[in-house]
C-alpha cells in the first residue's frame, strides 16, 4: 500500500468511527492504530486530528472494558 493509500483509508475509517456509534467505533479502532503506525513507520506525516481519534478511542475501550466488570 502506498503512503496515498493509507491516507485514504485513514480518513475513511475516520469518517466511518465519526459516524459510528460505540461498538463500530470499537470494532474499528485497531484499524485505524494499525494504518496510523504505518503511516508512521514509513515516515508518512500522520495528522494530530487522527492521532487523537485514535487516543479518544483508546480511552473508550478502556472505559467500555471497566463498564462491563462485575463488581
Amino acid at each position: 500500500m502506498t503512503e496515498h493509500d493509507l491516507s485514504l483509508t485513514a480518513r475513511q475509517l475516520e469518517a466511518r468511527i465519526i459516524a459510528g456509534n460505540l461498538r463500530l467505533r470499537l470494532e474499528l479502532q485497531p484499524q485505524l492504530s494499525r494504518v496510523l503506525e504505518r503511516l508512521s513507520r514509513d515516515g508518512a506525516h500522520v495528522p494530530a486530528r487522527l492521532r487523537n481519534l485514535n487516543a479518544v478511542l483508546l480511552d473508550e475501550a478502556i472505559e467500555h472494558r471497566f463498564d462491563n466488570m462485575p463488581v
